[in-house]
């Protein structure tokens, strides 16, 4: 059984559909100052103190100096996202949820929270034990999914 040709506009169309959809990328934030974009780089930064450390321990290649360094750095990073959500600030391409605003002492609560376990964390690996600095890491982790859970999408 033979199939029927496809029309001669079909195949051109569906070419230009693909390499449209493919050519669409990120909505970028183009409202004055940046601030959603200035947040997410923020939280970007701050991840890229915290995922090696997590990395550290989850391969047992935990580096004592190293790991002090970035517990340290997390913690001076941390401030940079929080002046970046002001009330105008709910637009795309921000993965934050109303609730920021909606409840923002919850919202307060989860950023003391986290202040509070990377403080800890930070102590703790001034420490050099890791069964200390694994319990503070994982504090921190689970502060950040705390806050995402309720505040992002």
């Amino acid at each position: 059984m033979s199939r029927a040709p496809l029309p001669s506009l079909a195949l051109p169309s569906l070419f230009l559909l693909l390499s449209l959809a493919a050519c669409s990328g990120p909505v970028e934030d183009t409202r004055p100052g940046q601030p959603v974009k200035h947040r997410q780089d923020a939280f970007k930064a701050m991840l890229r103190s915290f995922e090696p450390m997590g990395t550290m321990l989850r391969t047992d290649r935990y580096q004592a100096d190293e790991f002090v360094r970035l517990a340290n750095e997390l913690v001076s990073l941390r401030e940079a996202p929080w002046a970046h959500f002001t009330p105008d600030t709910l637009y795309p391409p921000t993965k934050a949820r109303a609730a920021v605003w909606e409840r923002a002492q919850d919202f307060e609560h989860e950023r003391q929270d986290f202040y509070e376990a990377t403080d800890a964390l930070a102590q703790a690996a001034q420490t050099r034990d890791k069964g200390r600095i694994q319990t503070a890491y994982d504090k921190v982790h689970a502060s950040c999914k705390s806050c995402h859970s309720d505040f992002k999408k």
